[in-house]
């Protein structure tokens, strides 16, 4: 009996990878994966591999997966992908506090962000 099949959200020629809980605000997430949106894979590949940001390895990894993804789960061309849709949301945040002078305290948080990147392959130019 089992439950019945979700149907696929993604297109077929679309693959997507998904990071919870990184480390970092969101709105900083957000410029490095401002660097890939709509660039070609392996291009995308390059410019985080040199990008002196210290997340961008994290997005390196999270696209990598979507490349492999496609490849390996949908056998899509590694060759026309690019980089679809590159979306920040925020996750949660640690609360915590700090003392400081006269008995008060001062509040810090820490941010996490979750990052989805869809990569799509590129139909044939005729």
């Amino acid at each position: 009996m089992g439950k019945k099949s979700v149907p696929r959200r993604l297109k077929d020629n679309e693959s997507m990878a998904f990071a919870k809980a990184i480390r970092i605000s969101p709105q900083k997430l957000n410029l490095v994966a401002g660097l890939i949106r709509g660039k070609d894979a392996g291009k995308a590949l390059a410019d985080l591999a040199f990008s002196p940001k210290r997340i961008a390895g994290d997005v390196e990894k999270v696209l990598k997966s979507a490349i492999a993804n496609a490849e390996n789960n949908h056998q899509l061309d590694v060759d026309r992908l690019y980089v679809a849709e590159a979306t920040v949301g925020r996750a949660f945040a640690l609360k915590r506090f700090r003392p400081r002078a006269r008995g008060r305290t001062g509040s810090i948080t820490k941010p996490f962000s979750n990052l989805t990147v869809v990569v799509r392959e590129r139909e044939e130019a005729n």
